[in-house]
């Protein structure tokens, strides 16, 4: 079995299509089985907590690995595709994400107003690219809850 992480179909598994982005469980209940993304906030999947298992019989060359979502920089300079839409340049900062199709998008962060923003619309790249990236270790903090309330004997006007 191959390890826990982030894939895209690239044959037929069972009745699942290839071309499809999943997250691999090896050692899910009630077996190995792969889970979809229900949604995105932040330009990263949130995978469903209900899956599918494998059927009998999985090959695992149906999985293409792919590297996990998140901060990166360029350790040599690309361009996104044949087009040449796109130049990342080396030790350019970007954030990487995938469409449902398991495709990978690069999201250029922006400095402004002392704080660092990532659009929310990527360009999508090669898979061939994607050796050009350098993981990054950022700080995971929490999700920040914009609670409006004020304490007692505040007034606003």
């Amino acid at each position: 079995m191959p390890p826990c992480g982030l894939y895209r179909t690239v044959l037929p598994i069972g009745t699942l299509e290839a071309g499809r982005l999943v997250y691999f469980h090896n050692h899910g209940d009630p077996g190995p089985g792969v889970y979809f993304p229900e949604r995105w906030s932040h330009n990263r999947a949130h995978f469903s907590p209900k899956g599918m298992t494998m059927p009998e019989g999985f090959n695992v060359k149906a999985l293409r690995s792919l590297p996990a979502e998140g901060f990166y920089r360029v350790a040599r300079s690309f361009v996104c595709c044949e087009k040449k839409c796109v130049k990342f340049e080396p030790e350019q900062f970007l954030q990487l994400g995938y469409n449902g199709a398991g495709k990978p998008l690069l999201f250029v962060p922006e400095h402004a107003g002392g704080a660092i923003t990532v659009p929310e619309r990527g360009t999508p790249i090669d898979d061939a690219a994607l050796p050009n990236l350098v993981p990054l270790q950022v700080f995971e903090g929490k999700e920040q809850q914009h609670d409006l309330s004020m304490p007692r004997g505040i007034i606003v006007h």
